[in-house]
């Protein structure tokens, strides 16, 4: 999973990566025009993962990652600017979109006053106009051609329309609902406001808890409203930034004396996967024991092909158990792994054997039975 942090310059942008990632990058307080995006790996924590390596003791383990990228912020207006940040988007699975809700005398706002209502309003009609001159190019281009005798790509076309239809009526295209066939089409167009964008509302420090939610119920009822594909939380980048700096074993009594219920880190993972519909399934052995990623309604046989294009190929069963019933059978196991665990799991009926169609489960520990 790959997510841009992006929003208007001096949004905090830089801070909020520094907590999710532990960079440490240096935080200016005026406008950088560094064009050098950063960017970062993390793993996806996971308590199954844990657990399942204490039992199995492999020679590996592999979680998740999420890739985020850094880079400078947009400016409204500033069409070549924020086209270099588009470029770097549009490989994102989604952008998180940093929004000042803070007051500083010493961080400048670009907009020279803050309000966080206006700049995500302002963010999203960068995105459209973007887009809309990318479209507007395109269907220049199609209709000079068609001048010269050249015969326009139709399924282009209609989607070029659809698209201008909406962005014409200031909505982003997350907003619309493309079959599978438009969205493999349309993928070398790599609009922007297509992108799933999650709001982080960054917050001063003296904000409560009570004064996140307000502001969360406020975007929430005057801007997502009705529209898909996008979400918003708050939290203080600043804290954010200073707890991924303490030791681990004085974070929890940290975040317990500043009321922060769960870190930025958490709170921008589970957001993203919800966003992006992602759950994940669990392979395991004496090799290694890994957390593997697909979209929620995946089947078995696509589940496959995330490990290897041939085992989605020559799939012939997958044997699965939830993780709940795996930690059920160690449980009743002693608090042990049976050296077999397999034939236990069968006796108990807590393994299943699952045709292609399958729809695969958050947590379900599977092994793929294919031909080789």
């Amino acid at each position: 999973m790959e997510l841009s942090i992006t929003g208007l310059s001096n949004s905090g942008k830089t801070t909020l990566f520094n907590a999710l990632t532990g960079a440490g990058i240096e935080v200016s307080p005026v406008i950088t025009t560094d064009t050098r995006p950063v960017f970062k790996s993390v793993n996806v924590p996971d308590d199954r993962i844990d657990y399942l390596s204490t039992l199995f003791r492999p020679q590996k383990t592999t979680y998740t990652t999420i890739k985020y990228i850094d880079f400078m912020g947009f400016a409204k207006g500033e069409t070549k600017r924020n086209r270099q940040i588009a470029e770097l988007i549009k490989d994102s699975d989604a952008i998180v979109n940093v929004v000042r809700a803070f007051e500083s005398g010493t961080v400048i706002h670009p907009m020279e006053s803050v309000d966080y209502m206006r700049d995500i309003i302002v963010f999203e009609s960068e995105l459209i106009l973007m887009d809309m001159e990318l479209v507007e190019n395109r269907l220049t281009r199609i209709e000079e051609g068609e001048k010269k005798g050249k015969k326009a790509n139709q399924k282009e076309k209609d989607i070029l329309i659809k698209c201008q239809k909406a962005l014409s009526e200031n909505r982003a295209l997350r907003e619309l609902d493309f079959s599978q066939q438009e969205l493999l089409d349309m993928r070398h167009l790599q609009f922007v406001s297509i992108k799933p964008q999650l709001i982080v509302v960054n917050t001063d420090e003296t904000t409560d808890s009570a004064g996140n939610l307000k502001i969360s119920e406020r975007v929430r009822n005057e801007f997502i409203k009705d529209r898909k594909n996008i979400e918003v939380i708050t939290l203080s980048a600043r804290v954010e930034s200073e707890i991924s700096q303490l030791p681990p074993d004085e974070r929890a009594g940290f975040l317990k004396e500043m009321n922060i219920e769960k870190p930025a880190f958490y709170k921008v993972i589970e957001s993203s996967y919800k966003l992006l519909g992602v759950i994940s399934f669990i392979t395991v052995g004496e090799d290694e024991v890994r957390a593997w990623t697909v979209k929620n309604g995946s089947n078995a046989q696509q589940a496959a092909g995330r490990i290897h294009s041939d085992i989605e190929k020559g799939f012939i069963r997958a044997e699965v158990v939830s993780y709940n019933d795996f930690v059920m059978m160690v449980g009743e196991s002693g608090g042990r792994l049976p050296s077999d665990y397999m034939s236990v799991l069968k006796s108990k009926n807590r393994l299943r054997l699952e045709t292609r169609d399958y729809i695969v489960k958050d947590g379900d520990i599977i092994n793929f039975r294919h031909a080789k």
